[in-house]
């Protein structure tokens, strides 16, 4: 079975001879130059990976990811750059990009990375999404309080607004809120605002009439009219524009709406849950958003902490992502090095859960042994290895440990000399090492 991979890149010449390449090799490669076509094509075509440049003058990398990621999440997507810097790789890394590639690219790097993401990948989208679990795992005893008010609020009508920076899990809070309310049993309907241009939202969320507009060739029945009896999540409700919020709030207040372009007033029994990760007070002294609909939606509101402040919860959910990807991946990886372990408690997690999920997703991956060492990681959290250490020589050397090199060993096929190279350290601080520890 092939393959199919999108190239998204302002540069012609790139994407025709990337894509000759990866037809070289066994995949199906489309290529575009528009990254305002990306949506169209993924709905035309069966994509299986996505590969993007970060810098594009119409719609950026990081922007186009974090839309891409919002509707289509089980696509694996890999970044490359002429432009490199930490921010850029942090930011991908942040909205679930699996690897940042250097331009100009080198080929074989790159091929084994499609390669051993193609080989892991699974054509059942969100089989393995947090969202089909209605718990948030947690030690933190700020977090246990939010759940606390999850659970008081599930069993109500009332309106329930989840703020917090991006990959909180805050569309895992909303399904939880759903899950256990007397509307489980009915539709739960999911609206990105901010993957949805504004001159679309206003149909999307309360349909229209045939010939309500230009192209409305047919009747459209919204999401509203689809989450009757159930519940309707609005996920970045800020990115919504002043017009659409006054149509929320007429919903909110009255129970009705009517579609674009029609006369005929619907009643709205829908629960609304809305999300926002920006600040909602600066944006109302802004006049960007309506404070009487923030007053509706903010009955109840919770607010997720981002991962940095509730780090004993780290290597609790490092092992769940584990064992969930050893399952989805077929594989008995049972833990990760003392190493990785330090990484882990040391990065700052920008993206927070979602970029913890990613980051294990592609260790497991690429994963050959029994446990996860730095190796596996993608380059960014390989680079926190080399600040951690620095110039630390008895650190660095005391961090050796018999499962990393062995593991480093298996990786190169027994060469020390390579084993040393991947385990950035001389090839006699690694014999003495062995020595030491009687490995011969």
């Amino acid at each position: 079975m092939k393959y199919s991979i999108l190239i998204v890149d302002d540069e012609k010449e790139f994407g025709n001879s990337f894509s000759q390449i990866l037809i070289a090799n066994g995949y199906n490669a489309f290529f575009t130059t528009d990254p305002l076509a990306v949506n169209s094509i993924m709905h035309n075509q069966d994509i299986d990976l996505i590969i993007m440049d970060i810098r594009m003058p119409e719609l950026g990398g990081i922007d186009l990811l974090k839309i891409v990621k919002k509707d289509r999440r089980e696509i694996p997507i890999i970044m490359v750059t002429g432009y490199p810097s930490v921010d850029s790789a942090v930011q991908s890394m942040r909205y679930g990009a699996l690897n940042v590639y250097v331009k100009p690219l080198k080929i074989p790097e790159i091929i084994n990375e499609i390669e051993q993401v193609m080989r892991s990948h699974r054509k059942e989208p969100n089989t393995y999404s947090m969202d089909n679990d209605f718990h948030i795992i947690t030690n933190n005893p700020e977090m246990e309080k939010r759940i606390e008010n999850l659970k008081k609020a599930a069993p109500t009508d009332a309106p329930v607004i989840l703020t917090g920076e991006s990959g909180t899990g805050k569309e895992l809070a909303a399904n939880t809120l759903h899950h256990f309310s007397n509307r489980r049993e009915k539709p739960f309907v999911k609206v990105n605002c901010a993957a949805i241009p504004d001159t679309l939202l206003e149909s999307e969320l309360f349909g229209h009439r045939k010939g309500a507009f230009t192209d409305a060739t047919y009747q459209r029945v919204g999401k509203f009219e689809l989450a009757r009896g159930g519940t309707i999540f609005l996920d970045e409700i800020s990115d919504m524009s002043l017009k659409t919020q006054a149509k929320i709030l007429r919903v909110l207040q009255e129970k009705e709406f009517e579609r674009l372009g029609g006369s005929e007033v619907l009643k709205a029994d829908t629960r609304v849950i809305a999300a926002t990760n920006k600040n909602i007070h600066e944006l109302i002294e802004e006049g960007t958003f309506r404070e009487d609909l923030y007053y509706r939606l903010s009955v109840i509101t919770i607010d997720l902490l981002p991962l940095r402040k509730r780090r004993e919860d780290v290597m609790l959910l490092a092992e769940y992502f584990l064992n969930l990807f050893n399952r989805i991946y077929e594989k008995e990886i049972h833990g990760f090095t003392d190493e990785v372990r330090n990484i882990f408690l040391k990065h700052s997690w920008p993206g927070n859960v979602r970029e913890l999920k990613n980051c294990v997703e592609r260790a497991v991956i690429f994963c050959e042994g029994t446990v996860v060492c730095t190796s596996d990681l993608s380059s960014q959290y390989r680079d926190i290895s080399v600040e951690m250490y620095g110039n630390d020589f008895q650190t660095l050397y005391s961090s050796l440990s018999r499962e990393m090199i062995s593991e480093a060993l298996k990786k190169c096929d027994g060469s020390k000399q390579k084993a040393a190279d991947l385990l950035k350290v001389h090839r006699k601080t690694l014999y003495n090492k062995m020595k030491k520890l009687g490995m011969g």
